[in-house]
């Protein structure tokens, strides 16, 4: 099926009888008639539902469908993409760890990495995501177990060479897990570029409404867990689960099962059923609003880009973009719906601009239907220092436009009005 059917028809198949609409199992639990069966779901050796933080229904069914639009054999649901992000390393990485992460990913995520991970002893070298290959392999330690990138960074809106990444991740026989947020698989399936595990902030385009806080990780099954001897974790046996040995047990569905069945059970970072509901119906129309996205960003962004007021405009659909080549290989149907762009008069300029908007709001949040603006330095990035700021492409002046689905003239208009008051 071709991805907006998949849209409306994964995840979820209604037998005779059965709701046509993905139903909402709000319950925390589920009744067995012998302790043996109830036994057996405990030590892994049958599937099904006893307890909703290792699984539920719902949530399992747009699981589901996420892991179809990406091209992964399973994936799982979490409460946030700042859960995904780390369930997606913790589940590989143990104190004394190393991994590698692009200097440009998203402020709360470089602080996770940098700073809250290093507390658990799971150390990160950020590096530059267009540096070389010798660069990238320099980066590299015995105890390394991944490579971590955005497909397009947020708001910096790197695009990242997913292709050589992969290349040099699996070179060392580590996996590349790409956070695939901003391009969604509407536009991009990191997998077929080589990706390992993707992640994804459900709580943006996903789910395109600002109703609900969510995230994914989708675990492709192609990465050999046993080759190199890195991971025990999924390759020797779980005294947790009487001596599972993931690979051994599960397969290709290895990583996801392991992360379901140990992380999340001790940390238990889940969706609420009915958050799971929302975000299934953001997923059914997300083909469509992904083009609207993209067809408005374009149009805005072609108007900064001539606008006398405005210093600079990045957005990889303008030919002459730093990334414009990048982008007609990974992201050939448009990329999203966010630009990043400075107004010349530097940070004072740029919070009056922010300011005299009237149809943009000024919100934290980012890609839904509603166009809104930020000032990362201020805002999502303010923990970051004046050097960290830099390597992750945020200067003082720079504002992410996150571009709605309202008419692309009204949006215009907006902003020419909110320029007009900058001096």
């Amino acid at each position: 099926m071709h991805i907006d059917t998949k849209c409306i028809q994964s995840g979820y198949t209604p037998e005779n009888g059965e709701p046509r609409v993905l139903p909402i199992y709000q319950s925390t639990t589920w009744k067995y008639a012998s302790t043996e069966q109830m036994g057996k779901l405990f030590d892994l050796e049958e599937s099904g539902y006893f307890y909703t933080r290792l699984a539920n229904p719902t949530n399992d069914a747009v699981a589901a469908k996420i892991a179809d639009l990406e091209g992964g054999v399973a994936a799982m649901l979490t409460s946030s993409g700042q859960a995904a992000c780390f369930y997606s390393l913790f589940n590989i990485c143990q104190a004394g760890d190393h991994f590698i992460c692009s200097s440009s990913v998203y402020g709360g995520t470089f602080n996770l990495f940098g700073v809250t991970m290093k507390k658990m002893g799971i150390d990160v070298t950020f590096v530059d995501p267009d540096a070389d290959e010798e660069t990238l392999h320099q980066a590299f330690r015995e105890n390394t177990k991944a490579m971590f990138g955005e497909t397009i960074a947020n708001p910096a809106l790197v695009v990242l060479d997913i292709e050589k990444w992969a290349k040099i991740a699996h070179a060392h026989q580590v996996p590349l897990i790409i956070d695939n947020t901003f391009a969604t698989p509407v536009n991009c399936r990191p997998f077929e570029w080589g990706a390992d595990i993707v992640v994804h902030s459900t709580t943006k385009y996903m789910d395109g409404h600002a109703t609900s806080v969510g995230g994914a990780i989708v675990d492709s099954g192609n990465f050999d867990w046993e080759a190199s001897g890195k991971f025990p974790g999924l390759t020797t046996p779980d005294a947790s689960y009487h001596g599972i040995t993931y690979t051994e047990k599960f397969g290709k569905a290895a990583f996801i099962t392991k992360a379901t069945a140990q992380v999340m059970r001790d940390l238990g970072s889940i969706p609420s059923p009915h958050n799971a509901f929302l975000l299934n119906l953001g997923l059914e129309t997300l083909p469509l609003r992904m083009k609207k996205h993209c067809d408005n960003a374009q149009a805005v962004a072609e108007y900064l880009a001539k606008n006398e007021k405005v210093s600079w405009v990045s957005y990889c659909g303008l030919p002459g973009d730093k990334y414009h080549d990048l982008a007609q290989k990974y992201l050939p149907n448009g990329s999203c719906g966010v630009i990043s762009f400075g107004v010349k008069g530097g940070r004072e300029a740029a919070v009056t601009f922010m300011d005299s908007l009237k149809l943009a709001a000024i919100v934290t949040h980012v890609a839904d239907a509603r166009t809104s603006v930020l000032h990362p330095a201020s805002h999502t990035h303010r923990q970051l220092n004046d050097e960290e700021l830099k390597a992750a492409g945020v200067t003082s002046d720079l504002i992410r436009f996150s571009v709605g689905i309202e008419n692309a003239e009204d949006i215009i208009a907006d902003i020419q009005q909110a320029l007009d008051q900058v001096k």
